[in-house]
């Protein structure tokens, strides 16, 4: 009897362990949040994203703005225009940058002022090949008015 129900475990288990991969593991490195000054409504959210299998950000929200929109910078001839998008697509290992002047979390309508050292929650909503959804919680810190963004030089302690 002990026999059979290993045998019935072992089966089980092997069967079942595919269907517990439900998502693909994103990861967010370099977050920050460009600080604002008091009156100023929106600001920008940046970071380095990374999927194990391609997916999409297709969205965001934050309690501290009323509206978050996932944003591209680009060149119309010689004017820098920026505009909403319905997502960014994440090839598989492959890291994309959220930065100034390229793709980036535009935090809009904002609650307060932003200041250098405050923390900001936001959600980052995922889609993958298949349509399963992700949200992903991250704390990014806020930086000042004037921070681009780390080097990859940087002396850190």
């Amino acid at each position: 009897m002990k026999t059979t129900f290993f045998k019935f475990i072992i089966t089980s288990a092997a069967f079942l362990a595919p269907l517990a991969i439900t998502h693909a593991q994103v990861t967010v490195n370099e977050t920050w949040v460009r600080a604002t000054v008091p009156q100023q409504k929106a600001t920008g959210a940046f970071m380095q994203l990374k999927a194990d299998a391609s997916m999409r950000l297709i969205s965001a929200q934050s309690p501290v703005a009323a509206i978050v929109e996932i944003h591209e910078m680009v060149m119309e001839g010689n004017l820098m225009k920026i505009r909403a998008i319905p997502g960014i697509e994440i090839p598989a290992g492959q890291t994309l940058s959220l930065k100034p002047g390229g793709y980036h979390v535009m935090l809009i309508d904002l609650k307060d002022t932003v200041k250098a050292g405050d923390t900001v929650p936001i959600t980052l909503n995922f889609e993958g090949l298949d349509g399963k959804k992700q949200a992903l919680e991250i704390k990014a810190p806020v930086r000042a008015l004037n921070a681009g963004a780390p080097r990859a030089d940087e002396h850190k302690h």
